[in-house]
């Protein structure tokens, strides 16, 4: 399951003006159903309004969580309502679509901040998995937080991985935090950074989203698996993406777990400026175009080399850049 942020503000389908309307947001999507929290306090079940479709685009769902909508209110005793009308997003996170490479599938829009839960171990959370999750969010402004799970189970090589890891991404301006769920450790930090904001929370399976928000809603009681303990790999406990109401203000949206993140329409050119510590020193590369590879006076590499940046940060870029296929673009 590939993920991407991707900028695409749709516009507003109009009504007569003698149409009643609600403004509401989307806060599940089950497929052709939706559901709308609207301005009134109240829920709606929605679908879509058949003429309502998105012509000559690569996503595969019009609507989304997150999404500000208009609704016209079908039956007032089931509150039964159909969407007309969407307003323009300000971004939004997608994902691959599973059945057409080219295609993508809204996952959640209009995010203050995303969350990526990572752990260490069971299940292990790859530098590189960090790194595109990052670049994601920073090619859409996006503000990212790293949140380090289950360090009650962490041994001397992982606590020490996790210093050096904190202190990498902290020296580029992200912020990081370690929690235990098991033993209340951090949870009351990360609350703190929810606060008052829409933020997205995603990560591997298992890493411990689930356990998280059962913490914040003990009524929930969301179904949480262990890591399967032949693959060292999350089961999968969420199938699709839901907004809750924050108790101390704010709003989350989780998601389903992510095995893989593929990023999609962002060059190789364009990748160095969605490094933060690369960004800060590409100008004094002697070529505007450099790549950061093999180009001689190139201010990127030289500061690899000085310790300036992270030879593992260097190393996903490396990665990530082999990925990209230029035919995309």
């Amino acid at each position: 399951m590939a993920w991407i942020a991707y900028l695409h503000p749709l516009q507003l389908v109009t009504m007569p003006p003698d149409t009643p309307m609600i403004q509401g947001r989307v806060i599940q999507s089950t497929g052709a159903w939706y559901q709308v929290k609207g301005e009134d306090g109240l829920c709606y079940a929605c679908q879509l309004r058949g003429k309502f479709r998105l012509n000559a685009s690569p996503l595969t769902n019009p609507v989304a969580v997150g999404d500000e909508v208009e609704i016209e209110e079908q039956n007032d005793i089931e509150k039964t309502a159909m969407i007309t009308g969407i307003v323009p997003r300000r971004n939004y996170i997608n994902r691959q679509s599973p059945s057409h490479k080219m295609h993508h599938h809204i996952v959640a829009s209009n995010l203050d901040q995303s969350v990526l839960f990572a752990t260490l171990k069971e299940p292990k959370t790859s530098s590189g998995f960090i790194d595109r999750f990052l670049v994601t969010s920073e090619a859409y402004h996006i503000p990212a937080i790293v949140v380090f799970n289950k360090t009650d189970v962490y041994k001397e090589k992982e606590l020490q991985r996790l210093q050096e890891w904190t202190a990498m991404y902290e020296a580029i301006g992200y912020k990081v935090i370690a929690t235990s769920l098991k033993e209340n450790k951090g949870v009351d930090i990360v609350r703190d950074v929810l606060k008052d904001k829409t933020t997205l929370i995603s990560g591997h399976s298992g890493v411990g989203k689930s356990t998280f928000i059962n913490t914040l809603f003990p009524q929930m009681n969301l179904r949480t698996q262990d890591v399967s303990e032949w693959s060292g790999k999350g089961l999968h406990t969420t199938t699709f993406a839901e907004m809750f109401d924050l108790p101390f203000g704010g709003k989350l949206i989780d998601t389903p777990g992510i095995r893989e993140l593929g990023l999609v329409d962002i060059s190789k050119q364009e990748l160095s400026h969605y490094f933060p510590e690369m960004r800060a020193l590409m100008q004094e590369c002697q070529f505007n175009n450099c790549m950061h590879f093999n180009e001689p006076g190139c201010a990127i590499k030289e500061a690899v080399a000085a310790g300036i940046i992270a030879e593992a940060r260097y190393v996903s870029y490396y990665n990530i850049s082999e990925t990209i296929n230029e035919k995309k673009y």
